[in-house]
């Protein structure tokens, strides 16, 4: 056996060992932690009963996916109820047009799901539109840093639930239609998460605009790019690093604004589900909270994954993509 081959094994085998311990030392941390929450729960007792450990939370979770499941087949006998009506109405009247009318039943907690999810990057893809030009053009011009800054710095800080109730207003007040594309309720979500998940973005993107190394601006003054080829080749990849960094800030904070707003407001969605939980105030409410408080955790995550994966796709720098 050669010296280059007992080399690559011992090389193959240290690989070995590092994505072993990278695969084990989560699970390690899963288990320890479930643990932890079971002895902990069983020694908690509340109004409504012992705090949910993960056995009852797993219980609730399969009994949300039934109740879904039913849902589902109450709506599809809805509709083949009516197509049987007027199918029965047209063979004894050939002329007659019938009307489908939509299924009206209560949304059940995937619904819920996704309509937080819908209005969360709604609302996400706004502040980002508005953000990112800003940002850019308060990155290049030093007079318009100026001007915009003392604005940033008051309304940063404001909490949604400031944000809220004067959205809400503005609403039901400009939006007034007999036949809205969409509700108040949407929008209102909409534009308070758009409104508290701006700024990350809209400073880390001028932080990164500033930032640019003066050699790519020297050669841009050599080249006499225009200013519109300038930022596309020059500032933009040169802030995206910092920009990413801004924009999965911003989507972190989007989701649990979100979630506030729908609780406080009663609109559709995540936190709805847990407020109306609470009210009910039944034997399985505690458990059905922690399944949408695990849901919430969990979806937050995989936000920031596809948030980083797009990151790291985009990036010509990738040892600037933080994990």
């Amino acid at each position: 056996m050669t010296l280059s081959s007992v080399s690559k094994a011992s090389i193959k085998d240290w690989i070995s060992d590092i994505s072993i311990k990278k695969a084990l030392f989560p699970v390690i941390g899963i288990l320890v932690f479930l643990m932890l929450w079971q002895i902990g729960a069983s020694r908690v007792n509340t109004s409504l009963g012992t705090f949910p450990g993960p056995v009852v939370v797993y219980e609730q979770w399969n009994s949300l996916v039934d109740d879904h499941h039913r849902e589902r087949t109450k709506e599809s006998a809805f509709y083949e109820r009516q197509e049987q009506r007027i199918e029965a109405r047209q063979a004894k009247d050939p002329n007659y047009v019938g009307k489908i009318r939509s299924y009206t039943g209560k949304p059940t907690f995937f619904d819920q799901i996704f309509t937080s999810l819908y209005t969360v990057l709604a609302g996400f893809g706004l502040a980002t539109l508005i953000a990112i030009p800003v940002g850019i053009l308060i990155g290049l011009n030093s007079s318009v840093y100026s001007a915009l800054n003392p604005v940033i710095q008051i309304f940063k800080p404001v909490s949604p639930l400031a944000w809220l109730p004067l959205v809400t207003m503005v609403v039901s007040a400009s939006y007034v239609s007999d036949d809205p594309m969409f509700s108040k309720s949407f929008l209102t979500s909409m534009f308070t998460v758009t409104l508290c998940c701006m700024w990350p973005t809209l400073i880390n993107t001028a932080v990164g605009v500033a930032a640019v190394e003066k050699d790519l601006l020297n050669v841009s003054k050599v080249l006499r790019l225009g200013w519109m080829t300038h930022v596309i080749k020059i500032v933009i990849p040169s802030a995206i690093p910092l920009m990413f960094t801004g924009l999965r800030l911003s989507l972190g904070i989007a989701w649990m604004v979100l979630i506030a707003a729908e609780m406080l407001a009663q609109n559709p969605g995540l936190g709805k589900f847990v407020w109306d939980e609470f009210q009910n105030g039944s034997s399985n409410s505690l458990g059905r909270i922690m399944v949408a408080v695990l849901t919430i955790g969990f979806i937050g995550f995989l936000l920031d994954r596809a948030m980083l994966t797009i990151q790291r796709y985009v990036s010509w720098d990738k040892t600037q993509v933080l994990r």
